[in-house]
């Protein structure tokens, strides 16, 4: 009898080993995917409609399990500093089919501006609406598209909204 008791405790014990390791693994298999980008674009001013050739931007986007850093780093054409923006959040959710990438900033930091310095259109629109939403809601939503990409040659171009920003793109490993 005591041995019969004994069996059954161990196929308990046995059955909720199992049980948590397929949670595990299933957790681990639906966790995002880490990908690390570094972009570049030249930047456009929307009011007038031309090419804002006194700046260049450069974007580094880093994600590992769910959580995700952008930094904005903004160049007068000379190679100096215009300023930088960086944002911590996380991966909401993946559409693969479409390549969309749905990400909540949560934290920002914004590097501070010589005063006499011409501020990039880019940087300040940025600055702008992140501040608002993260004052108003306590994040800012932004997704990434990929709209190109040839992982042969490591690129991607990459649209990022809601700055209606496209880049290009090399895809770090």
């Amino acid at each position: 009898m005591v041995k019969n008791w004994r069996w059954v405790i161990n196929i308990i014990i046995l059955t909720i080993l199992l049980s948590c390791i397929g949670v595990i693994a299933n957790l681990t298999a639906s966790s995002s995917p880490s990908f690390m980008l570094s972009c570049s674009s030249e930047l456009f001013n929307h009011h007038n409609d031309q090419q804002d050739s006194n700046h260049y931007l450069l974007v580094d986007l880093l994600s590992k399990d769910g959580q995700v850093q952008v930094h904005y780093r903004y160049f007068n054409i000379d190679g100096s500093s215009a300023g930088t923006v960086s944002m911590q959040g996380k991966v909401n959710s993946i559409d693969t089919e479409n390549m969309i990438y749905d990400i909540s900033v949560n934290t920002k930091q914004e590097s501070p501006l010589a005063e006499h310095q011409q501020v990039p259109e880019h940087y300040r629109y940025l600055s702008y609406v992140s501040n608002l939403n993260l004052s108003r809601d306590g994040m800012h939503n932004l997704s990434l598209q990929i709209i190109e990409q040839d992982k042969a040659k490591d690129f991607a171009v990459v649209l990022f909204q809601p700055s209606n920003t496209v880049c290009g793109c090399r895809l770090v490993h």
